[in-house]
């Protein structure tokens, strides 16, 4: 955060940092500084100029790619464009990609968190490196079309850091892949008491809570009714976030909590609840399948909706009482808010409307991609799913897009209006692959639910799934630290610290 306290100084320095309007400079910075260490109170703090940031590029300089977001599809586009062409700036809240697929693996120790975080600079080295290039930590408020400008706010954390700081950022190309959230339904005490799975430090939130509650039950005095409901796992959304979670949760209590807590062994379920079927878009037997291997392992498969949840039970719409002491919600993902405050065509389900090309139509020289987009009805497409493979497949599209414009003169702010950007954006599915633990998954590769196609299950599909994971993991760095995390385990069982 001292960057942006000392920004002021450094765009005296750099050409490409420049105040926006005319306002008061900064007091000499070296002269702040030992003030602060000075005996004497605290002078008055220094006025902050109304706008700050990074100002319209020259013809002398590479045109300008802003990127919101540092998901799948905000890092493939970033790690494709050809920095000889462009200047890259990314924007995000968070300095790392997650490896999503991996993310229900750190919960109960397979996986070490680092092994799911890939740095945003080793990504693409030229936002750590070169002049023009910069990965600033914030989140954009606000997006100005007509002047090619997002104001963004840097992220602060705590109760003593600095005061969130607001600066400008002038554009030639924008991309939006600020990504969704989680879907709550609107159902009360979700977002008070759940747990989501989506980012590392929810996975870190929940490790922590479950290993709490294992120790918390082994406390002399604790009820037999408490110590049922603490160590009792409910697990809400039936989808692959949902079943690989149960999965990974079922071995951890049969290989490491039988053998390490085994005062409380007995107690341990997980129970998972889903309105309608596990797996809807897999194939009927997998789903089958699926269901029988889960129940083997010891989770308990609940057919119902949720209608309230409070701090130590969910309530269904039955009217049945389900006590808990981890809950996990994993029900899909919807629009963010700052998708839901953009004054743009929307698509069916309220994501930003885009065209055949990734655009929005509404607004000059901006592109959308991955789970914050949507087809909009006038291209009579379809709403594609909020999956890490259509994300990554549309920022590989528009790496190429880009590129091929930035090498045909078009890449400055309005510089591609006539031009023809050739075929559209055409989205093939791969398939789909769920672990569902005891070193089983299954793997599905129908392009959709109506169509035939190869699917298996069993551990032949486990070393598939394994296999194709370890190869999409972005670096050899994280390849490595996956296939000895895989290995510790496997040998040493998991980690129980509770860090």
């Amino acid at each position: 955060m001292a960057w942006f306290r000392n920004l002021g100084k450094f765009s005296s320095l750099k050409s490409s940092l420049r105040p926006r309007t005319p306002t008061t400079p900064y007091p000499n910075t070296l002269f702040v500084s030992i003030l602060q260490f000075s005996s004497q109170p605290n002078p008055e703090p220094a006025r902050r100029p109304a706008s700050y940031g990074l100002g319209p590029t020259s013809s002398k300089e590479k045109p300008r790619v802003v990127v919101l977001g540092s998901g799948w599809a905000g890092c493939r586009v970033m790690k494709g464009l050809d920095t000889e062409i462009y200047d890259v700036v990314c924007v995000s809240p968070r300095n790392h990609m997650v490896f999503t697929p991996l993310l229900a693996s750190t919960c109960v120790g397979t996986l070490e968190f680092r092994s799911v975080a890939e740095p945003i600079a080793r990504i693409q080295p030229v936002i750590s490196r070169e002049t023009g290039s910069y990965f600033f930590l914030a989140n954009c408020k606000r997006i100005d079309p007509d002047k090619h400008v997002v104001h963004c706010q840097t992220v602060t954390e705590g109760a003593n850091t600095l005061e969130p700081w607001n600066f400008e950022i002038s554009y030639d190309k924008l991309i939006i892949a600020s990504g969704s959230e989680p879907t709550t339904f609107g159902i009360h005490g979700v977002e008070d008491h759940a747990f989501f799975l989506r980012e590392v430090h929810h996975a870190q939130e929940i490790r922590r809570k479950l290993l709490l509650n294992l120790m918390l039950s082994d406390v002399p005095g604790i009820s037999e009714a408490e110590k049922q409901r603490l160590l009792h796992c409910v697990v809400v959304g039936g989808g692959p976030t949902g079943v690989e979670f149960s999965g990974e949760l079922s071995d951890f209590i049969m290989r490491d909590v039988h053998q390490r807590y085994a005062h409380v062994k007995n107690y341990i379920h997980v129970t998972l609840i889903e309105a309608n079927e596990i797996l809807s878009s897999f194939d009927d037997r997998l789903r089958h399948y699926a269901t029988r291997q889960l129940t083997k392992s010891g989770v308990r498969l609940v057919r119902g909706i949720v209608k309230d949840v409070k701090a130590d039970k969910i309530i269904l719409t039955n009217d049945t009482e389900v006590p808990y002491g981890l809950l996990v919600w994993s029900t899909g993902v919807g629009p963010s808010s700052f998708v839901k405050s953009m004054d743009v065509p929307k698509s069916p389900g309220g994501r930003i409307g885009i065209d055949e090309w990734l655009r929005v139509p509404s607004a000059q020289d901006i592109f959308a991609i991955g789970d914050c987009s949507g087809f909009l009805e006038s291209t009579g497409k379809q709403v594609l799913p909020a999956l890490a493979q259509v994300a990554e497949r549309q920022g590989k599209f528009l790496e190429e897009l880009l590129n091929r414009i930035g090498k045909a003169g078009g890449g400055y702010a309005n510089g591609a209006k006539d031009m023809e950007f050739g075929e559209p954006f055409v989205y093939k599915h791969m398939g789909s692959m769920a672990s569902i633990g005891r070193y089983k998954a299954l793997v599905d590769l129908r392009q959709s639910r109506e169509t035939k196609g190869f699917s298996m299950a069993g551990f032949t599909s486990w070393i598939i799934w394994r296999s194709a994971y370890l190869t999409r993991v972005v670096s050899w760095r994280n390849r490595f630290y996956v296939a000895i995390n895989w290995a510790t385990t496997f040998v040493f069982g998991r980690d129980i610290s509770r860090i």
